[in-house]
């Protein structure tokens, strides 16, 4: 896989989380344990596609 596939790949996964984490918050009751868990989760593949991104192609 490229460099430019894992990067689309994690970006996928990054707005699925994202629309998790809208759809938790939505809920009457919100569970925090799972949206800070989600939001870790965000956070890490945030972090993965900069450092995919900052490296020389």
């Amino acid at each position: 896989m490229t460099i430019e596939a894992r990067i689309r790949e994690l970006g996928n996964r990054h707005r699925n989380l994202d629309d998790a984490i809208q759809q938790e918050v939505r809920r009457p009751a919100a569970d925090a344990t799972r949206l800070r868990e989600l939001k870790q989760q965000k956070l890490r593949l945030k972090e993965e596609i900069s450092s995919l991104e900052s490296r020389p192609h």
